[in-house]
């Protein structure tokens, strides 16, 4: 899978030092929800006074920049590996400053999906690398940080056992 790279982004990798920020963009979707989550580590602007919130404005995800910003959240990443053996995990870490963080985890009960990208702060649009259909794998968590895993859909999951190869199904076989 080939990735287009803006110049800027290529300009910043190749720099020995740069202004340029890169952000991840997090969309979380879960049927609880009433809306999708949405968060970016780096933030460009103060959202709201009451409550305080910064945030960054993009429309990655067909994200309307006016009405649904990406929050701003104390957070680390590590984007999906390319394993041999595995779906490549990525790893989120969430500074665990709400205790509402952690109730909203508990109710999920099944995996959430969840899209990730990486943008600069100076060209929020434009995409230099995404991840989309991941799922919420685990969620780990102390009074310090929490941990959300995240990876393809697990093969484990696929419905067993998948179809039989019978003349009525694969008539192509027994020719």
């Amino acid at each position: 899978m080939s990735q287009i790279v803006s110049l800027n982004a290529r300009n910043a990798n190749d720099a020995a030092s740069t202004a340029e920020t890169e952000v991840a963009l997090f969309v979380i979707e879960h049927p609880s929800l009433d809306a999708p989550l949405r968060l970016a580590t780096d933030w460009s602007e103060r959202i709201s006074d009451e409550p305080l919130m910064y945030g960054l404005r993009s429309t990655w995800q067909g994200a309307d920049p006016a009405t649904d910003p990406y929050l701003f959240v104390l957070a680390s990443a590590e984007v999906p590996g390319d394993l041999e053996d595995g779906p490549g995990p990525a790893t989120i870490v969430l500074e665990n400053v709400d205790n509402d963080i952690i109730a909203v985890l508990r109710s999920i009960t099944d995996r959430a999906t969840v899209h990730m990208a990486v943008v600069l702060a100076s060209s929020p649009d434009l995409v230099e690398l995404e991840f989309l259909g991941l799922k919420l794998i685990s969620a780990d968590y102390d009074a310090a940080q929490i941990t959300l895993s995240i990876s393809r859909q697990p093969i484990e999951d696929e419905a067993v056992p998948s179809a039989r190869f019978t003349k009525d199904r694969f008539p192509g076989l027994f020719k």
